[in-house]
Order: C-alpha cells, then sequence, then structure tokens
C-alpha cells in the first residue's frame, strides 16, 4: 500500500511577485517578491524612502503599481471578482495619520464603511463597532468626536475602524509615528493583543524593540527592494547583509534598539 500523499501547504494569505513601481522617473519598488502567511506577522523595516509605505498601499490597490502581480489567497487583487470595495473589506489598512472624520463620532467613524460601503444594517453595524471598541477598551468613548480624544485613542479608534469590516489581512502603516512616546505602549499593545488572536498582518515600524516582539518575520528594504529577511532574533541581532548592518547600527547609535 502506497503513503498517502502529503497535501500541499496552503497558499500564502498575500503573494507577491516582482513588484515594481514608477513615481514618475523615480523608481520605488524594484522586483519585489514577499509572501505573508495566514496568522503571520511580517514587519517591514528600513530608512524613510525604502519603499514601506509604497508596498502596503500597493497590496489594497491605493496605489497602483506598474509591474507584478499581487494575490489575496491566490486570487490577483486586480481580479474583477474583488472589486475594489470588496479587497479593501478584506484588507484593512491604518495609517499614522489618524484620517478620522472630524463632524463625525465614533460609532459614527467606525460604522460608516460597513454601512455606506458593504450595506450592513445600522443596528448589526453599530452592535459590531461597539464589540470591537470594547475589545479595544474604548467602549465609553463612542460618542466622543476625534477632537476629545488623544492621540493614542484616536489611533485605537482608526485600528477599530479597519477591524469593522473583519478582513483577513490588516496592514499597519506607522502607526505610532505622530504620537507622543507616552502613547505609543498603548497602541503597540492592542497590536501585539491582535496577533494573539491570529490576524494575518504586515506592519511597517522604526520601533525595532516591538518587530523583535511581534514579528515572526522581518524583512529590511532600501531603495525599494528587499535586501535581507529572516526571523527578528536572527535579523535584528545578527543581520547577514552589509546594508542591514549599516542600518542597524544607526538604530542603535540612536538608542532605539
Amino acid at each position: 500500500m502506497s503513503a498517502p500523499e502529503t497535501p500541499p501547504p496552503p497558499a500564502p494569505r498575500v503573494s507577491i511577485e516582482d513588484l515594481t513601481k514608477y513615481y514618475g522617473q523615480t523608481l520605488v519598488l524594484d522586483e519585489v517578491y514577499l509572501d505573508v502567511h495566514e496568522h503571520e506577522v511580517v514587519c517591514l523595516i528600513g530608512a524613510s524612502g525604502s519603499g514601506k509605505s509604497t508596498l502596503l498601499r500597493c497590496i489594497n490597490q491605493l496605489v497602483p503599481y506598474d509591474y507584478g502581480t499581487i494575490r489575496l489567497d491566490g486570487v490577483p487583487v486586480d481580479d474583477p471578482s474583488f472589486g475594489k470595495t470588496g479587497l479593501r473589506k478584506r484588507i484593512g489598512i491604518v495609517f499614522q495619520a489618524y484620517n478620522l472624520f472630524p463632524h463625525m463620532n465614533v460609532l459614527q467613524n467606525v460604522t460608516l464603511a460597513p454601512r455606506k460601503v458593504h450595506g450592513v444594517g445600522r443596528a448589526e453595524a453599530e452592535d459590531n463597532a461597539r464589540r470591537l471598541l470594547g475589545l479595544l477598551e474604548m467602549a465609553n468613548f463612542a460618542d466622543k468626536y476625534p477632537e476629545q480624544l488623544s492621540g493614542g485613542q484616536q489611533q485605537r479608534v482608526a485600528i477599530v475602524r479597519a477591524l469593522a469590516t473583519d478582513p483577513d489581512v490588516l496592514l499597519l502603516d506607522e502607526v505610532t509615528a505622530a504620537l507622543d512616546p507616552e502613547l505609543i505602549g498603548g497602541v503597540l499593545d492592542v497590536i501585539r493583543d491582535l496577533k494573539d488572536q491570529g490576524m494575518t498582518m504586515a506592519i511597517v515600524t522604526h520601533e525595532m524593540g516591538f518587530a523583535k516582539d511581534v514579528a515572526d518575520r522581518v524583512c529590511f528594504l532600501e531603495d525599494g527592494r528587499i535586501i535581507e529577511e529572516g526571523l527578528p532574533e536572527q535579523l535584528l541581532v545578527d543581520p547577514q547583509e552589509p546594508q542591514t548592518r549599516r542600518f542597524l547600527q544607526r538604530i542603535i547609535d540612536a538608542g532605539r534598539l
């Protein structure tokens, strides 16, 4: 009797192949290859201008790219079966600027996309929003307006808003960059909780200690290319590429690792 065949491994949740992006004549992403698997957290590090944020924006089609393929669960993200609203329901993104609507309270900000874009009823959208706000310890702020919240609280609301569509993948772009130092820890704790819940995430961060703590894999970018990737305990401690070593030495000299 022949041995049973080993089933093939599941396709990556996100698969990026040969991704190339120009802004005018400037090459911003240069033949990037990257897979992000289900429940995996991948941190993207590198100097400003290395292409990290553009890479995130390409994943959910906020920014068009020139060449290459991005797939979600094996399907190209530009496949008509998604439509842009369907894709952005499945791939949430949070920016360093909170981008909350100032004339709407917290509950209205969180329920806007589920109701207006995805057709969820008001009662269901509000029930889900209150549940998520409770998970992020923001339940008592549902009726507050953005100007009544601290930066850290606004960033939590922005994360809740991204989670309100129940995404398969969450993209986080320097979500602590605009925060005062005393507020950063609370937001990072929220992201750790999301990791513990199994959320698939790609995170752009300058917080090297956080990347070492939360990432399953770290990718170092320079000039639009992934120069080196590996486990955080390897790449952040004993990088193999000279470009990575130079970057991390600057971080160490600045007291940030």
